[in-house]
């Protein structure tokens, strides 16, 4: 899309959290990315400067809310308010990866929602639109209440592996009960059977029971999440599909959280290949060969175009 909103109203800022993506983004829209600094003061607090004109313009912020998390919140809650009050016409907060989104609800008593609060934080900073990329619970959407677009990785991760030399004989596998809609959804763009890994017994008090609810045996199975933190759900499920007959077992997910000790752990483990999304940056030392990186640049510059245009974004959704 070569220049073709150069001189336009759209400004595409980004942070620090996700730069990389951020200038994939731009190039896709063919333009510059907007001129900002964010620095800190001596003490850690965040300054952040705005390095050209944006009165009237419709202003698109990157930033992934991901590691270190409450830095990434406190970055793009300072620009929100720095661009509130440079008269922007609007501002529209892209957060590939929504950090906190695992506290959606009170788990046990005296618990706080910290999604909610996270939400509620970005709307009285002043953002207007929120779009944002496979949410943890999609009924997060209600925590705002400004329009929210959830994008959906699925179609990324599908394509890919309708790649591979596997796709005609292959299981989508939910690592537990709770992801077993999303495991149906890429089972059905793949044209392939779904089965679920059921664990019993408590989490906190040695080994659990692992049982497959499926036809696994001689395939080669998918595991599917939306999140990957320490590993230790995928890689322990591997061993599991393994250990019950299935032919090798890929892995993938929307987020690649990846903290310790996952690289480690996946390194080591029995999966062949984890695809994931840039929704989140990878370091050079997260960048291991059994990892692959998808980009969602694209993804996430239609959809900036539809909403600079006024068109829907639902279309993005399928």
């Amino acid at each position: 899309m070569p220049n073709t909103y150069k001189g336009s109203k759209l400004k595409v800022f980004t942070l620090n959290a996700n730069p990389e993506l951020a200038q994939e983004i731009v190039d896709e829209l063919g333009i510059e990315l907007g001129k900002c600094t964010v620095k800190q003061f001596s003490d850690g607090e965040i300054q952040i400067n705005i390095e050209e004109t944006v009165r009237g313009c419709e202003v698109f912020i990157i930033q992934s809310t991901s590691e270190p998390v409450n830095q990434s919140i406190m970055e793009l809650l300072i620009m929100i308010d720095a661009l509130k009050r440079a008269s922007v016409k609007s501002i529209n907060v892209v957060i590939p990866y929504y950090g906190y989104a695992r506290q959606d609800r009170k788990a046990q008593p005296r618990e706080p929602i910290t999604a909610k609060l996270v939400a509620n934080l970005i709307q009285k900073s002043g953002a207007h639109r929120v779009i944002t990329l496979d949410l943890h619970a999609p009924q997060t959407q209600g925590f705002f209440n400004i329009p929210v677009d959830q994008l959906v990785g699925m179609p990324i991760l599908s394509q890919y592996l309708s790649t591979k030399e596997f796709a005609n004989d292959v299981v989508v596998v939910a690592p537990d009960h709770g992801s077993v809609t999303r495991a149906r959804e890429m089972a059905d763009r793949l044209k392939a059977p779904i089965a679920i890994i059921d664990k019993r017994g408590p989490r906190d008090f040695g080994s659990r029971e692992i049982n497959i609810v499926g036809n696994i045996e001689g395939k080669t199975a998918i595991l599917v999440d939306d999140i990957i933190d320490t590993a230790y759900r995928i890689t322990d499920g591997a061993k599991a599909l393994l250990d019950n007959g299935a032919e090798e077992v890929y892995a993938c997910c929307t987020h690649p959280v990846l903290s310790e000790p996952a690289i480690e752990k996946i390194q080591e483990s029995p999966l062949k290949e984890l695809i994931v999304t840039n929704s989140i940056t990878l370091p050079p030392e997260k960048r291991i060969d059994k990892i692959t990186q998808l980009s969602i640049a694209k993804l996430i510059s239609d959809a900036i175009i539809r909403v600079y245009e006024h068109k829907s974004v639902s279309v993005l959704f399928k």
